[in-house]
């Protein structure tokens, strides 16, 4: 189109609107301004082109769209992405393979702030998109600091030593076991080179408890936090290394107590505060366990000291499939109900007087009093990460209204998010902050839908004697049932996305169980906890126990209904654009959000239409122990292992949608078993061919997708495609197994790096590199092996104590091959 001429050009005063006129190929064009500086192209003969139409509504929707983040900002609503911006550059930090030297981050921040500052009064949006990404370089660098600050160490390699120490906390299992966190003064036979200061030991050896501050002594087999299950599931070194844990083991047999003075010397005044507050709230704990029996003394000391082992394995399952074990956890829900009883029952009781009531400001001073309550709360509740982070939301709830603010809002939440953020970033990437979150900000933006609705129907509703109190219970029921929907549906896809799996009938148990907590369990319990002092809390706490046995029985029957829907694992894409859709719903006011709920539409069906990821052929986990072999039947997994460690296998059920185990035929033939009886570690040439021949027979008889063990010594499968995998026990026979075997994999260090057969050895040295690793076997003629690992590299701080070598107490240089999902092919050569 050439523009040929312009009629009464120009915006003076007393000027009419410019026109200008344009020839096409196809018609005579002509676009005059309308209303918000926006063009409407018409065709001369009055009709208008579909180019027209399109450029026209496109106008009309960045002209729309302009206007609606306008209000947003009216509504201090662009105040609410402070803590999405920081928190996205500590998940950057924190996912990147390699550590970047701080210089970037500062760097980032730097330009980043200077072109926001050049730019806050020119373009809008150049000044939200600085603004955004030096929040993200903020974020980078708080994360940078919290690793710093930290820097714990954890135990390179699994090792039977005794260690000395001293009790920080302990929690007493419901079958009779202890489990100390111990602070580490000394080891020895062996001495650790490189020891980590804080260890979790477990014993269920019978033996007098030890008290908070006690030095204890014993031998105890000592192993590094575990890394993911399988490729992409969570890493548990990641939580440990933040969490200042650098080892987890058990005693063996009953731990002593140690004599002496501590080898760490005189504790800090705040050390001494922090140890007295533990015992304090360790006494606490004991009295309730001795007030309330069972599982729902248990169940207290769960929600009011954060004591969360107390419970048996079945009452937690229970609370774990029917969707109630969030109660377990001191949260935001805890603290609300707390500080809400708290204020609301002081209020009510101050407003008695007339005189105090005029004279004072009761509910400020009642807020003061909450808050006051809700610290307490937290210092006996032990300071967990995720008490700290309640109590922050609901401080600065009860602080707003000491200033005659809204007490519930997107802005208090988004403050409280900030101090998390700036304080722990690593939180970020777990599932407590995103689902506490996530459920904290889908109630509050579905209150304010909530209230602006009801505040529309009052104008219209009839009077009548009772409505009053009809009001009450249908707010009551109705809240209690938008309250479940809204939070279960807000947690919904960090449940999907961290667990793989969801309770069908969560809300149904929800249902049932809130109301129980809120008007009977909480209130007795707060009452409890206040008269504790004064020895007359016996008769709160058998109150709050009764309520809490009718929530066990609820969950129980809800559990009973389904075990639970596995939904295997989604592609990396699902997490941050779910959470994207649930941002801008959530956090928006005006029609923009409604993009949240179309990008949320789209990850759910996306999720839905795509097909399901290639599923292995053969998975290692990381110490080499257990093996699995997906079957194609879509619900089974054989293994190695007649009963595998439920907390590794449960996570290779629900990331893989498979829930049914198959365990391994025995064979009553094993040559090995004599030899080993005459207490030699040699074998002769005629038994290595005697084992060779056996392991030959078993792997011609093998029935495909299945493993035949024999004794301790070795486990043999054969795939539908030709592969034959052996896992081998017995180091002495790692050659035979070569001689046999296509892959073998072993818990053991070999004295020989490679098979000299050419089959490929996965060994403990290399699975500590890599990590749990996935298998894709392809044609066996042409010896197509493809590997996914957990690990691409060990450059993080909370992985590198997998290169540590404690013979020379130095780290290795050599790094595990990089991670190429569904494309890393090697040769045949082990």
């Amino acid at each position: 189109m050439e523009k040929i001429a312009e009629d009464r050009a120009g915006t003076g005063a007393g000027e009419g609107p410019a026109i200008a006129v344009a020839i096409s190929l196809d018609a005579v064009v002509i676009a005059e301004p309308r209303s918000a500086g926006a063009l409407v192209v018409r065709q001369a003969t009055g009709r208008e082109s579909v180019v027209a139409r399109i450029f026209r509504a496109a106008t009309a929707i960045s002209s729309s769209g302009r206007a609606a983040i306008g209000r947003e900002e009216a509504f201090g609503h662009i105040f609410l992405f402070v803590p999405v911006a920081l928190g996205v550059g500590a998940v950057i930090w924190f996912a990147l393979p390699l550590t970047l030297p701080i210089a970037a981050p500062m760097l980032l921040l730097a330009v980043s702030t200077v072109f926001a500052v050049l730019s806050r009064f020119g373009r809008p949006a150049a000044y939200r998109t600085w603004s955004a990404l030096a929040l993200c370089a903020a974020g980078m660098l708080l994360a940078d600091a919290e690793v710093r600050r930290l820097q714990t160490v954890i135990l390179d390699t699994p090792v039977t030593t005794q260690v000395t120490g001293r009790v920080l906390r302990r929690e007493a299992g419901a079958g009779g076991d202890w489990r100390y966190l111990v602070r580490v003064e000394a080891t020895a036979e062996p001495a650790i080179r490189r020891a980590p200061e804080e260890v979790v030991l477990m014993t269920r050896a019978r033996h007098e408890p030890f008290a908070l501050g006690e030095r204890l002594h014993g031998r105890a087999r000592l192993s590094p936090p575990s890394g993911p299950a399988l490729p992409g599931l969570d890493d548990f070194s990641f939580a440990s290394y933040f969490g200042g844990i650098g080892a987890v083991g058990y005693f063996l047999g009953a731990p002593t107590r140690a004599e002496g003075a501590p080898a760490t010397g005189a504790r800090a005044w705040w050390e001494a505060a922090e140890q007295t507050l533990l015992v304090v709230r360790d006494d606490i704990t004991q009295r309730i366990r001795r007030t309330v029996p069972g599982d729902a003394g248990g169940f207290a000391a769960a929600i009011l000291t954060g004591d969360r082992r107390s419970m048996s394995a079945a009452t937690t399952e229970a609370l774990r499939l029917s969707g109630l074990a969030h109660i377990t956890a001191i949260s935001g829900l805890h603290m609300a109900l707390a500080a809400g009883i708290f204020f609301v029952g002081l209020r009510k009781l101050l407003s008695l007087s007339p005189a105090i009531a005029q004279s004072w400001p009761i509910k400020k001073i009642a807020a003061m009093a909450a808050l006051a309550a809700t610290f307490l709360y937290l210092m006996i509740s032990g300071s967990q990460v995720s008490a700290i982070r309640a109590f922050l939301m609901t401080a600065i709830m009860l602080v707003a209204v000491l200033f005659d603010r809204p007490a519930i809002s997107l802005r208090n939440l988004a403050l409280a998010a900030i101090v998390i953020v700036a304080v722990w970033p690593s939180q970020v990437l777990g599932a407590s902050f995103q689902m506490s979150f996530a459920a904290t900000a889908g109630l509050i933006a579905g209150y304010d839908g909530w209230r602006r609705g009801a505040a529309r129907q009052s104008r219209y509703a009839p009077d009548f004697p009772g409505r009053k109190i009809l009001s009450f219970l249908w707010n009551f029921a109705a809240g209690t049932f938008v309250t479940s929907l809204i939070g279960g549906l807000a947690t919904a896809i960090f449940a999907v996305a961290h667990f793989h799996r969801l309770a069908p009938y969560g809300l149904v148990a929800n249902l049932a169980a809130m109301p129980i907590i809120s008007v009977v369990v909480m209130p007795a319990a707060l009452a409890a906890m206040l008269l504790m002092p004064f020895g007359l809390d016996t008769p709160f706490l058998i109150l709050a126990g009764e309520g809490l046995e009718i929530v066990i029985v609820i969950a129980t029957t809800v559990a009973s209904w389904s075990e639970g829907t596995s939904f295997g694992r989604f592609g990396d894409w699902f997490l941050p654009l779910a959470s994207t859709g649930l941002l801008l719903l959530t956090l928006l006011h005006t029609r923009l959000r409604w993009i949240g709920a179309a990008v949320l539409a789209a990850v759910i069906g996306l999720a839905i239409l795509l097909p399901a990821e290639d599923t292995a052929d053969l998975i290692v986990s990381e110490d080499g122990r257990l093996a699995g072999l997906p079957a194609v039947d879509g619900r089974t997994i054989a293994t190695n292992r007649s009963k595998p460690a439920d907390f590794l296998f449960s996570q290779w059920q629900h990331a893989l949608a498979r829930p049914d185990h198959l365990g391994p035929l025995r064979s009553a033939d094993d040559p090995v078993t004599e030899v080993r009886a005459t207490g030699t570690d040699r074998f002769s040439a005629g038994q290595i061919r005697t084992v060779r021949e056996t392991m030959r027979r078993q792997f011609e008889a093998a029935i495909p997708g299945r493993f035949r063990c024999t004794g301790k010594s070795w486990c043999i499968a054969r795939l539908e495609k030709g592969w034959r995998v052996a896992t081998v026990e017995d180091q002495a026979l790692l050659g035979v197994a070569c001689d046999v075997a296509d892959l073998v994999i072993t818990p053991r260090r070999p004295p020989f790096g490679v098979c000299r057969s050419g089959a490929r050895m996965i060994d403990a040295e290399a699975l500590r590199r890599m990590g749990a690793t996935e298998f894709y076997l392809g044609n066996y003629d042409d010896r197509d092996i493809r590997q996914r690992t957990a690990f691409t590299t060990l450059d993080r701080p909370w992985q590198r104590h997998r290169l540590y070598d404690w013979r020379t107490g130095s780290f290795a240089d050599e790094q595990p091959a990089k991670r190429a999902p569904m494309a890393q092919v090697s040769d045949s050569g082990g």
